[in-house]
């Protein structure tokens, strides 16, 4: 059974940083397309970044593009996202996903990506 675990997010101050990381096993991850999503309660969940399955190529929604930036680790089955310049609005509950369908790395929608953790909280206070 695929087991995809998410961690250190945390709480910080507005303009403060974080590194997210993921970890998804045992799987091809190499093979795939990844993707981070947020939510925020009673709201769908976002796709805020994708990358493709070698890591030479991303994509990031305008909301953080310019702050985000995803990454993997095909070595180790890792993908990361690091928080620059965190926003009160970047509060939510961070997941990451496999893009198993292949329709999901420009699209950064939910519905195209498969293996969801528990996610990692993070909170940003003003």
């Amino acid at each position: 059974q695929v087991e995809v675990v998410e961690s250190g997010g945390g709480s910080v101050q507005a303009g403060g940083s974080l590194r997210l990381s993921c970890t998804i096993s045992p799987f091809a991850f190499s093979d795939y397309a990844m993707g981070w999503f947020r939510q925020r309660p009673g709201e769908e969940r976002e796709g805020i970044a994708t990358i493709s399955w070698r890591g030479d190529s991303a994509t990031y929604a305008d909301s953080v593009r310019g702050r985000f930036t995803i990454s993997r680790d095909n070595r180790k089955n890792a993908l990361y996202l690091q928080m620059n310049n965190l926003k009160t609005d970047d509060t939510a509950m961070y997941y990451c996903a496999a893009d198993i369908s292949g329709g999901g790395y420009y699209s950064r929608s939910a519905h195209e990506f498969s293996y969801w953790g528990q996610g990692t909280q993070v909170t940003v206070s003003s």
